[in-house]
C-alpha cells in the first residue's frame, strides 16, 4: 500500500504517471499532522525503513475527483509501513495506535473519514500459522477500528494479493476473498502488472490500474 512502483535496485525513478499528477484538492496528512499538497511518494515519510516509489494513493483520488465533482477536496491519510503481518496491526500495537491517532487528527479540521484502504498480507504467506488465523485476525483488525472510530459502518476497500513469495499465499488470498463483513468490498490485484525484478509488488502500471480499481469500489460503496 505504501507503494513501490518504479523502485528499481532500491531506487525509485521519480516518475510520476499522469494518472498520479498533484493538484491543490487532494491533500495528505504529513508524519507531523500538518495537511499539505499531496504527492508522490505518498508514504515517504512514513513508511521510513522503504524506499518509497509510486502507490494506488494518488491514482485513487484522482479518479475519485474525476468522476464525482460533489467531492471539493480530498484528504489522503498514508498510515502503511511495508513487510508488516496482520498480527502487527492487533489492536493495541504500535502500529494499531498510530493509525487510530492519525485518523482522529484527519478529523480535528472538521473532515470526514469516508473509507479505509487496505492492501497488506504478503508477510503472512511464510508461516502456516499465521496464513491459517490470518481471517480471524483481518476481520478483528476490521471490527476493532471501526469501534475505536465510532464508525460501525464505515467502508472499507482492502485488496486481495497479486502474487508473494510465501508458500501459504493461496492461503490468504482465499481469506481475503472470504471475508463476509458488511461494507467490505474486496478489490482483486491478481494479474495486475508487477515490477520486473520484484515478485511480490506491483509495477507503477500496476499500482495507478490498482488505484482506479479501488475508486470504483468506494464510489458504489459510496
Amino acid at each position: 500500500m505504501s507503494g513501490r512502483g518504479g523502485v528499481i535496485n532500491g531506487t525509485w525513478n521519480g516518475y510520476i504517471p499522469p494518472e498520479c499528477h498533484s493538484q491543490s484538492s487532494i491533500l495528505r496528512l504529513s508524519a507531523n499532522l500538518t495537511w499539505e499538497e499531496a504527492h508522490e511518494p505518498l508514504h515517504k515519510d512514513i513508511d521510513k525503513s522503504a524506499i518509497c516509489g509510486v502507490g494506488p494513493g494518488m491514482a485513487f483520488a484522482n479518479s475519485i475527483l474525476e468522476k464525482f465533482s460533489r467531492l471539493e477536496v480530498i484528504g489522503l491519510v498514508p498510515c502503511a509501513i511495508g513487510g508488516t503481518s496482520i498480527f502487527q496491526w492487533r489492536r493495541g500495537s504500535n502500529l494499531y495506535d498510530q493509525l487510530v491517532m492519525r485518523s482522529r487528527a484527519a478529523l480535528e479540521d472538521g473532515g470526514t473519514i469516508r473509507a479505509l484502504l487496505w492492501y497488506q498480507g504478503e508477510s503472512d504467506t511464510k508461516k502456516e500459522e499465521d496464513a491459517e488465523l490470518y481471517k480471524d485476525r483481518l476481520e478483528k483488525f476490521f471490527i476493532s477500528l471501526r469501534t475505536d472510530l465510532s464508525l460501525p459502518m464505515l467502508p472499507i476497500i482492502q485488496v486481495a494479493l497479486a502474487s508473494s513469495s510465501g508458500t501459504y499465499f493461496n492461503i490468504v488470498r482465499e481469506a481475503q476473498l472470504a471475508i463476509n463483513l458488511p461494507n467490505v468490498t474486496t478489490v482483486d490485484a491478481k494479474g495486475l502488472q508487477l515490477l520486473n525484478d520484484d515478485p511480490i509488488h506491483l509495477s507503477t502500471p500496476g499500482q495507478v490500474k490498482l488505484g482506479k480499481m479501488m475508486a470504483d469500489a468506494f464510489l458504489l460503496s459510496y
